[in-house]
């Protein structure tokens, strides 16, 4: 058996070559062999780059693959499923990712970063080239470029506030209607109370007849029926005492109207009363039970005896009929009014009733902006609209296209500096915000234009935080006071860095003393003699802005100028 002996050297040179021989077997164990590449360096606009990344690596280690859009200016259209392929200790991971590009030129993949157990591994750029379609122009019609015209934009949800409030204006209308508004079919009660005293009674009467009292001899039933007739007609037209009065004093009273001469009563009529309700009122204390046939007679003379009532009763004057108008159209007036009464406050308790579910859903404030209307909530749920702007462009996501803004420069420093600003709002406003681009001319020289061997003046870096700082104090020009800075770096989702600084303070109100409390965000990237701001401002305590400002801030790009 061969043992493997160190040479002979001293201690120090054994340790070397020990550190370098364990060294070598441990780069061994963890070695990773990643590569990348695409299938084709140069295609037509529109055409897929296929991209490949192949890693082998050990079966314990976790493999983390770039996701999202990091191939930028590059699009990714499609990605692929990893490829596994398992080689005794090792995995063989293959992954493919669909690439293009609409617009022709040069471009650069940039690097992408892959995650193996805790290591992170970066794969080289690489360069492509997007090729023109070529046109024949000589069988392609050629025209002029259309002039630019004004499009409003498209909101696809403004007709949801509207529907809903049309549907609940129908639900409450039809709920007021069906059980107040609406004439409902009467009841057979509510018809004979509409008719007058003398339908009223001979109907009563006719019932009576149909009854099953005497067939069934119950005659204290059929007497108090015969008796309750009589009295309710004399009630409503001659005594209107007549229900509480004892027959004593019913028949005093109708005596004392025939002698003052208010009502032609015949003497027979008077005693024809007199005798049927003394019969009826022994029937029902005295338990009395006269002949059916008796009945039936007091019946009809009960029917002729309202008869004569009616005939001797006094016809009513204008007077009277005048107030007896007026009586029913007050009582019209009052049931109308009645009826607004319960609709107006069962509207508002159906309208209170649909908040308050709404509310316990999706919350009281987000129900108030939604039925009153809130200016950034609906700016937040409208349409966005990406594009880019400046050069080198800067694409962003914002609620509104950004303007043109108008960057006053000094005379003498325009063939130095060129400056463009977008933007929507102002700072005085619920929302604002602004993208600049400043660009200053450069400052090296040539050594051919330098004089005595003097050394080229070099472009001086542009500083972020001073940029940062000159912000600030144009806040302060705009008489914003207490305001706190914070500063962290910031970087783009395809890797471009900067500046974030953000804090709050207290902006003016237009056209008062007044302050109110807000927010603001600057992003502030720098190239070469370029520095490009982002500028976000809201109010406080307005979620919907707060939203908006993030989802700005997530949506930065910068683009390399072509």
């Amino acid at each position: 058996m061969k043992i493997f002996k160190f040479p002979k050297l001293n201690h120090f040179k054994k340790g070397l070559y020990l550190l370098f021989v364990c060294s070598l077997f441990s780069g061994f164990s963890y070695a990773q062999n990643i590569t990348s590449g695409i299938d084709s360096t140069s295609v037509k606009v529109g055409a897929q780059i296929t991209y490949k990344i192949e890693v082998e690596t050990d079966t314990i280690n976790l493999v983390v693959f770039p996701e999202g859009q990091t191939f930028a200016p590059l699009e990714m259209i499609h990605s692929y499923p990893v490829d596994t392929t398992k080689l005794d200790n090792t995995y063989n991971l293959i992954k493919k990712y669909g690439l293009t590009q609409f617009d022709s030129g040069h471009y650069t993949i940039p690097v992408q970063k892959i995650v193996v157990g805790d290591k992170t591994f970066q794969t080289d750029s690489l360069q492509v080239e997007i090729r023109d379609i070529v046109v024949d122009s000589t069988k392609q019609g050629l025209y002029d470029i259309k002039p630019l015209i004004e499009v409003d934009k498209i909101n696809n949800n403004w007709w949801r506030l509207p529907l809903y409030i049309l549907l609940g204006l129908l639900i409450i209308g039809a709920l007021l209607y069906w059980f107040i508004w609406r004439k409902k079919p009467l009841t057979e009660e509510e018809e004979i109370a509409l008719l007058p005293p003398y339908e009223r009674a001979k109907l009563a009467l006719k019932k009576l007849d149909d009854s099953q009292f005497l067939v069934q001899e119950e005659i204290k039933e059929y007497y108090s029926e015969l008796t309750l007739v009589l009295r309710k007609y004399l009630d409503e037209k001659v005594y209107d005492r007549a229900l509480e009065s004892t027959t004593d004093e019913l028949v005093s009273r109708l005596q004392l109207l025939r002698e003052g001469n208010q009502i032609d009563f015949s003497k027979e009529t008077i005693k024809n009363i007199e005798s049927i309700l003394k019969r009826a009122d022994l029937v029902k204390f005295a338990k009395s039970a006269p002949d059916i046939a008796l009945a039936e007679m007091d019946k009809q003379t009960i029917s002729s005896e309202i008869d004569h009532v009616k005939e001797v009763l006094p016809e009513p004057d204008e007077e009277e009929k005048l107030l007896n108008q007026q009586y029913k159209e007050e009582q019209a007036r009052k049931k109308k009014r009645k009826k607004i009464l319960i609709s107006v406050v069962a509207a508002f308790g159906i309208i209170a009733l649909i908040f308050t579910g709404f509310s316990m859903k999706y919350g009281f404030n987000y129900t108030k902006d939604t039925l009153l209307g809130h200016n950034t909530k609906q700016l937040l749920e409208g349409q966005w609209v990406t594009s880019a702007y400046g050069f080198p462009p800067i694409t962003i996501t914002t609620p509104e296209v950004l303007k043109r803004l108008e960057t006053p420069v000094p005379e003498e420093l325009k063939d130095k500096i060129q400056s463009t600003k977008f933007g929507f709002g102002t700072m005085l406003d619920d929302f604002s915000v602004s993208v600049s681009t400043l660009k200053t001319a450069p400052q090296n020289q040539s050594p051919q234009g330098q004089q005595g061997g003097q050394q080229p003046q070099q472009d001086k870096a542009i500083d972020l935080t001073e940029a940062s700082e000159r912000a600030i104090k144009q806040f302060e020009l705009n008489k914003v006071t207490d305001i706190t800075v914070k500063q962290e770096k910031f970087s783009t989702p395809n890797g471009a860095e900067g500046l974030k600084t953000f804090g709050n303070g207290h902006i003016p109100v237009e056209g008062s003393d007044n302050y109110v409390s807000g927010h603001y965000i600057m992003l502030h990237f720098t190239a070469q003699n370029v520095l490009q701001e982002i500028i976000i401002t809201w109010k406080n305590d307005d979620v919907y802005a707060e939203q908006m400002a993030e989802r700005i801030v997530n949506s930065v790009e910068l683009n390399k100028a072509e």
